[in-house]
């Protein structure tokens, strides 16, 4: 299982684990039924991770994957863009075979999903 943060979205994350009164200690990353083409991801700060989750750490991040979540996300790629048309977290993932034009929506050949329209 492998999940990596380029350069960029380890630099903007690790914004969020600084300062005092910060209480986050990472990432939860998982996936949920949902989006257009049936999952979305979930990308999420936490102060602590679930007990079964798997734990990493890239960049001085850490990233917890809910454990129902591995199989749909195993060699995910998130980045960080900051452009005149885009802003946020984008996952490139090689399990996907459909995406959304959002890029928050993903289907795979062998798991199903809920769909639901984009809005």
């Amino acid at each position: 299982m492998t999940v990596t943060l380029t350069e960029k979205a380890a630099f903007r994350l690790q914004t969020f684990f600084t300062g005092e009164s910060s209480k986050i200690t990472g990432i939860r990353v998982g996936v949920k039924d949902g989006g257009c083409n049936g999952h979305e991801y979930a990308l999420n700060l936490v102060s602590q991770p679930n007990a079964e989750d798997l734990r990493f750490d890239q960049n001085n991040v850490p990233i917890y994957v809910d454990p129902q979540s591995v199989s749909l996300l195993d060699g995910i790629v998130i980045d960080f863009v900051d452009s005149l048309t885009q802003s946020g977290f984008t996952f490139t993932n090689p399990n996907a075979t459909e995406t959304c034009g959002c890029g928050k929506s993903f289907s795979t050949a062998n798991c199903g999903g809920q769909a639901t329209p984009c809005s």
